[in-house]
């Protein structure tokens, strides 16, 4: 019998959520999708195959609990602003209050880079210290800590999976997307820190099939798993492939500490963003090495191919709207 029979994917509307679903149908498997809006799930998943709309604040323990009955994995996929990180280790709690009370055997928790201290090694693997220098990385890095708390106490199989930045269809919360509809706009983007340090950036789409593979296969669990980008490239790189790839001369501007301290005095955003500087001035960048020889046949796409992808979901005149592309 398949490890994953059914799948609840909780935050299912981001750009992760997104990205998984395409692969659950490819693999029939029934998933339901949660999130706090009906409008937005039934805009993303309504009439596929397998998927089933449920609405739900994870916030309300009965809701969170309903959400996760009757299913054997949950997919954690769910993202927050910057203000509201501090809800992160609070709605995993919950989570995994709610998946104990209807007894969901596993959980795979999508991480970031956040949770790492400031790189000691010029790539770094799942070993290396978490002791992260900002809130929103100790948010995260306790997130993490409650799942593999909950793996070893036997309440629950939980693994983490960390990636970098992210880009690519519905990725717009992400640092790189407002680039490509800047550089489509033939607009100036903004860019946080500098730009001439080392960087990486995973398609969105890449995702999936890793989130599923790591998902159905029993021994990786209890572990967590680093997931990199196509390699290395700097910020300027990248900007100007997707400037070019739009037709348009690259043009941006950055925001260093001095002025993202001034304009954190009008905009609760801006003020958040100075303490992860860090990651854009000692770039962490992973070394998925564990990942790739468990999977040798993980398909990272090449940085121009994802950023025609990108800009060919940007132009079509229906995208944002409606559901993930399945193959």
């Amino acid at each position: 019998m398949a490890l994953v029979r059914k799948v609840a994917l909780f935050g299912a509307s981001g750009a992760m959520g997104q990205s998984v679903a395409p692969e659950l149908e490819r693999r029939g498997i029934p998933y339901r999708v949660v999130g706090r809006s009906r409008q937005k799930l039934q805009q993303a998943f309504g009439g596929l195959p397998h998927a089933e709309i449920f609405p739900a604040d994870l916030a309300d323990p009965a809701a969170a609990a309903a959400a996760a009955r009757g299913v054997d994995t949950i997919f954690y996929t769910l993202g927050l602003p910057y203000p509201q990180h501090n809800l992160h280790p609070v709605l995993m709690r919950a989570t995994l209050e709610a998946a104990a009370a209807e007894h969901v055997e596993r959980l795979l928790l999508i991480s970031s880079v956040y949770p790492y201290s400031a790189p000691t090694t010029p790539r770094v693997a799942e070993t290396h210290p978490r002791n992260p220098p900002s809130r929103k990385g100790r948010y995260r890095a306790e997130q993490e800590d409650l799942v593999l708390e909950a793996h070893r106490r036997g309440d629950i199989a939980g693994m983490i999976l960390r990636l970098p930045d992210f880009y690519g269809p519905h990725a717009d919360l992400g640092l790189a997307n407002p680039v490509f509809r800047a550089a489509l706009a033939g607009k100036t983007a903004n860019w946080i820190g500098p730009t001439g340090t080392p960087h990486e950036f995973v398609f969105v789409p890449d995702t999936g099939p890793v989130v599923l593979d790591l998902a159905s296969c029993a021994e990786c669990y209890g572990e967590a798993w680093n997931f990199g980008g196509a390699g290395e490239i700097t910020a300027v790189d990248f900007i100007t492939r997707i400037y070019r790839a739009s037709g348009h001369a690259p043009r941006y501007r950055t925001a260093g500490r001095r002025l993202l301290s001034v304009l954190g005095w009008f905009n609760p955003l801006m003020r958040e963003l100075p303490e992860m500087l860090y990651l854009q001035e000692t770039p962490i960048i992973l070394d998925d090495r564990k990942l790739l020889a468990k999977f040798p046949a993980i398909r990272k796409t090449p940085y121009d191919e994802g950023i025609q992808k990108t800009l060919e979901w940007m132009r079509a005149p229906d995208q944002g709207l409606g559901r993930p592309t399945i193959p």
